[in-house]
């Protein structure tokens, strides 16, 4: 997993994938592909690149998209699978992102880790087939890319570790374990934790034609009132160097992204590596170079995880900030963030798409905005305006065919007129 160069990221001189790893390789960002060219290299500044990104989320985790309940035949979430499969293609997507490690388990039989309790309600239960390869075959042969969506440091979304099976690797190493906020998560300070977490996602790179691996909005977890993430005894044991606590769990993030990155590629050239990260890097008011917004968590400062800095140093392919708010929105404008992005993206050889808030659409306690079935269709319009946005992402995938508000046909309508393929990266 390592490297010869120095192993703290923020020590390394700024370098490309293709020049540390594979040759001539660039990097995209968040869910792209990573092939010998940068993304669009050739058509930036002569017009769009070739390619848009139409792509949905599909989440596993608390059955929100898929299997709608726990306990199916294994007949009955295959036929449900096809369905998301079928609804994206039906309406010209080219990309379907399929949670496949929902919460430290798997939809495939992985050698490290047990299966999802998702699929039957019960952790470690065969299915009696494999979701993954499965998802993987029928998006192809439905012409959609496959982006396989790993959750690194999630391991229980309760606080139940009873439901743990008993030879789970929470279980083998406790020390391995923060409970925090309600939930259990991988400590991500620790540096067995680190590599186990890129051995279980390269085996499903090895084992699968995935077309990418994803990452969503969670490393370290989003702040709860009046509760500390209890890693002072990790940071006593591997912060030295480190003054400041929040610089070294910055790299310890920093580390994960950097050296699975480079393995993708070690392992298979034309995976790509794509992070969707919470919107917000920094508000202005934090650091000028941020966005100007206002916006109650940063990731940088709250969530350890320095997203403009791995576009910048070129680890990942695509990245598909979540932009979850509409046009107007005070505290966090899309026509704020989205040029902010654009900016960032210019020149680095990542692709940037936009991932779209789908499910506020029509949704109780939104602003009125939401209740415009434009508004979606209304981004993609903005987006035209900023040649560095590649496309959309949509979240999430149940919602498609449920068309809220006539959204879905709008956009369609307007933007999805004929099939496109993936940009390249």
């Amino acid at each position: 997993m390592g490297s010869s160069t120095p192993d703290r990221p923020h020590h390394l001189s700024r370098r490309r994938f293709g020049a540390a790893a594979v040759g001539a390789l660039s990097a995209v960002t968040v869910a792209g592909d990573a092939m010998a060219a940068p993304a669009g290299a050739a058509g930036r500044g002569h017009g769009r690149p070739a390619g848009q990104m139409r792509g949905s989320w599909v989440a596993t985790v608390a059955n929100i998209d898929w299997p709608v309940q726990q306990g199916l035949s294994a007949a009955e979430q295959q036929r449900q699978l096809l369905a998301r499969l079928d609804e994206a293609a039906d309406l010209r997507l080219n990309t379907v992102v399929f949670q496949a490690r929902p919460t430290a388990d798997a939809m495939w039989p992985s050698p490290y880790e047990p299966w999802s309790e998702w699929l039957s309600g019960t952790q470690g239960t065969d299915p009696g087939w494999d979701p993954l390869g499965f998802a993987v075959r029928e998006a192809h042969r439905r012409g959609l890319e496959l982006h396989a969506w790993f959750n690194p440091y999630r391991v229980r979304n309760d606080a139940l570790a009873e439901k743990l099976v008993p030879g789970h690797p929470a279980n083998k190493h406790p020390d391995w374990v923060v409970p925090y906020g309600g939930k259990i998560y991988y400590d991500p300070g620790v540096p067995q934790v680190r590599r186990f977490v890129q051995q279980c996602i390269l085996d499903a790179v090895r084992r699968y034609d995935i077309d990418a691996v994803h990452f969503d909005d969670y490393f370290y977890p989003y702040p709860v009132a009046g509760q500390e993430f209890a890693d002072e005894e990790t940071y006593r044991k591997y912060g030295g160097g480190f003054a400041d606590k929040a610089d070294w769990r910055r790299n310890n993030v920093d580390l994960l992204v950097y050296e699975l990155g480079r393995a993708i590629k070690r392992t298979k050239r034309n995976v790509q590596f794509g992070v969707s990260p919470f919107a917000v890097w920094r508000n202005a008011a934090t650091d000028p170079e941020g966005s100007d917004t206002q916006a109650g968590t940063q990731t940088y400062d709250n969530l350890y995880a320095d997203t403009r800095k791995w576009v910048r140093e070129r680890w990942i392919d695509y990245i598909v900030p979540q932009v979850y708010w509409n046009i107007g929105f005070a505290v966090a404008d899309y026509a704020k963030i989205v040029p902010w992005w654009n900016d960032v993206v210019a020149g680095t050889g990542v692709n940037l798409y936009i991932g779209e808030a789908l499910y506020k659409v029509g949704a109780a306690g939104q602003p009125e905005a939401w209740f415009d079935p434009a508004e979606l269709s209304r981004h993609l319009t903005f987006c035209q305006g900023y040649p560095e946005v590649q496309g959309n992402m949509y979240f999430s995938a149940k919602l498609l065919p449920q068309d809220p508000l006539g959204a879905v046909s709008r956009l369609v309508a307007d933007h999805y007129g004929q099939p496109a393929p993936t940009p390249r990266c």
